[in-house]
C-alpha cells in the first residue's frame, strides 16, 4: 500500500536539479519548493524531520529567489516565501531571518505587478491570466500577503485590482466583456476555436481564485471599497452560469465569446471533477463567498454541486491519476476543506467514498516522483488530511486557496 510514508521515503533527498533551469529549484509545481512542502508538513506533525525538510529547502534555494515580473506564488520569491512561512512557528525561530528577506522582494514585486496590471487596465488591453490568477498572477501573491502582512499595503492594492476586474469593460472589438476577460485561449495561445479570448471560470486560472481571495479577506475583516460589491457580481456570474444537469449543478470551464453573445454555453456536461477547473474548485469558492456574505442558501446550492459532483460515476470516473492539480488528492483536499464549513451532512457522507478512492488509486499508481501539483508530494500531503482527518499544521493548501 503506498501511504504518505512510503512516497516521502521515495522522496527523502532531493536530486541533481535539470540542466540549464535554474529557475526550476524554486517552482511550487513540481520542483524542489513544492515538494518540500511535504516535509515541512510531516516534520511539524513530528512524522519526520527537519533536517530532510531543510535538505529540499536547501535545494530551492541553490540561487537567488526571482523576483523577476513573471514571478508568482508557484515560481520564484512568492514560491520560496510561500514555503519558508508554512515552516515558521510563532514559538521558534526556525526560518524567520530568510523569509524576512525574501518577504522584501515579494513586497517590491507586488508592486511592481500591480503597477502594472493598473497600466494595462487603464489602456483598455485584455489582462492574460499570469495577471491575476493563483500561480503566478496577484491572487496568488495575495495568498501569501494574506498569511504574513495581512495589513500590507500590497495586500490592499491586490484587493483593489481584483475588484476592478470585476467590473465589466467595452472592449472596441469584443463590445462588453466581464473585466477578467482574457484575450488568449486557455492554452495560452491564440486559435480560431477563441476569436477575442474567453472568461475563464476555473480556480486556477479564472475568476474563482479571485473570488477566493476576496472571500477569505473579507471573513477575516480585510476589506478595500467596492469588494462586497465584486463578491456578489462573480456570484452572481456563477449564477448566471450554472447549468442544471441529472447529477447535480456544473459550470462550463470557460466561454467563449460565442457562449457570452448567445448567453448558452456549447460545454456537453461538465468536465473532470478536479481542483483546477472543475465543479470542486468552483463549488469551494462559491460557498466560501457565501458563508462570507452569509448566504445560506447560496451556501447551500454549491455544497450540494460539489457533493454531488464526486458521487456522481460518470464524474469521477474522468479522474484518472491522483494529482493535486487535476486528480484524486485535489478532488479530496477540497471536498474535506468544504465540509469542515458545511452546514448539512452531504458533504461528509460523500468523504469517505473519496477518501477511500484517493487510497486505492494511490495504491496502484507508480510513483511519479518529486512534485507538488502533478507529483507524488501533493498526493502524499492529501494522503496525510486522510489519515489524520486534521487540516495541515503548515497550512501548505493555502496555495490552492482551498483552506
Amino acid at each position: 500500500m503506498t501511504s504518505a510514508e512510503t512516497i516521502a521515503e521515495a522522496m527523502a533527498l532531493p536530486g541533481l536539479p535539470p540542466a540549464g533551469q535554474p529557475e526550476f529549484a524554486q517552482s511550487l509545481s513540481d520542483g524542489p519548493a513544492g515538494t518540500a512542502l511535504l516535509h515541512i508538513e510531516r516534520a511539524r506533525t513530528g512524522q519526520g524531520t527537519w533536517l530532510r525538510a531543510h535538505s529540499w529547502l536547501t535545494a530551492a534555494t541553490l540561487t537567488p529567489a526571482s523576483a523577476s515580473d513573471d514571478s508568482g506564488l508557484f515560481l520564484g520569491a512568492p514560491a520560496i516565501a510561500f514555503a519558508l512561512g508554512c515552516a515558521t512557528a510563532p514559538d521558534s525561530a526556525r526560518y524567520w531571518q530568510a523569509l524576512t528577506a525574501v518577504d522584501e522582494h515579494v513586497t517590491a514585486l507586488t508592486h511592481r505587478r500591480v503597477d502594472s496590471a493598473t497600466q494595462r487596465l487603464q489602456s483598455g488591453q485584455r489582462p492574460a491570466f499570469h495577471e491575476y490568477d493563483v500561480f503566478r498572477g496577484l491572487t496568488g501573491i495575495g495568498v501569501y500577503l494574506l498569511r504574513h502582512r495581512p495589513d500590507s499595503a500590497a495586500l490592499e492594492r491586490v484587493l483593489t485590482h481584483l475588484v476592478a476586474l470585476t467590473r465589466p469593460v467595452h472592449d472596441d472589438r469584443l463590445g462588453s466583456v466581464p473585466g477578467w476577460w482574457v484575450g488568449h485561449d486557455p492554452h495560452l495561445t491564440h486559435t480560431p476555436d477563441f476569436p477575442g479570448g474567453h472568461a475563464n471560470l476555473g480556480a486556477a486560472h479564472g475568476i474563482t481564485g479571485p473570488l477566493l481571495l476576496m472571500a477569505r479577506t473579507a471573513r477575516r475583516g480585510i476589506t478595500v471599497d467596492g469588494q462586497a460589491e465584486a463578491i456578489h457580481t462573480v456570484l452572481a456570474w456563477l449564477d448566471r452560469w450554472r447549468q442544471d444537469g441529472p447529477a447535480g449543478p456544473w459550470w462550463p470551464e470557460y466561454l467563449t465569446l460565442g457562449d457570452l453573445r448567445s448567453g448558452r454555453t456549447t460545454r456537453p456536461g461538465p468536465s473532470r471533477p478536479s481542483w483546477c477547473y472543475g465543479t470542486p474548485g468552483i463549488a469551494r469558492a462559491g460557498q466560501a463567498a457565501a458563508i462570507a456574505l452569509r448566504d445560506t442558501v447560496r451556501q447551500q446550492l454549491h455544497e450540494d454541486a460539489l457533493a454531488r459532483c464526486l458521487s456522481d460515476p460518470r464524474q469521477v470516473d474522468r479522474l484518472t491519476d491522483t494529482s493535486l492539480c487535476h486528480g484524486w488528492a485535489g478532488a479530496y483536499q477540497t471536498l474535506w476543506r468544504a465540509a469542515q464549513e458545511t452546514t448539512s451532512p452531504a458533504l461528509h457522507t460523500v468523504l469517505p467514498s473519496v477518501a477511500d478512492a484517493l487510497i486505492r488509486h494511490a495504491a496502484t499508481t507508480p510513483l511519479l516522483g518529486p512534485g507538488l501539483l502533478l507529483g507524488d508530494a501533493g498526493t502524499a500531503l492529501a494522503l496525510t488530511t486522510a489519515a489524520s482527518g486534521a487540516a495541515p499544521a503548515s497550512g501548505w493548501d493555502a496555495c490552492l486557496l482551498i483552506d
